[in-house]
């Protein structure tokens, strides 16, 4: 993986905290994941370790959870 990925499922929690990070590391540095609209890609996010969003996932893949959101679960339904 060359750039991190952000992970979130579009709630105001997850779109501030998306920005936040657009704005630490740049829109270039770091790939935006809605699972919330594109859920085929809940299982990579929990495969990547992602237990609840927002949450990045750094190049060297390590998960760090941010504010607390939505865990998985709720995020699946």
């Amino acid at each position: 993986m060359s750039k991190s990925i952000f992970y979130h499922a579009g709630c105001p929690v997850c779109i501030s905290a998306e920005h936040d990070i657009v704005d630490l590391v740049g829109k270039y540095n770091v790939e935006i994941v809605n699972i919330g609209v594109v859920r085929d890609r809940i299982s990579e996010a929990e495969k990547a370790g992602v237990k609840s969003v927002p949450a990045l996932v750094t190049p060297n893949g390590n998960a760090l959870h941010l504010n607390f959101g939505a865990s998985m679960d709720d995020v699946k339904g």
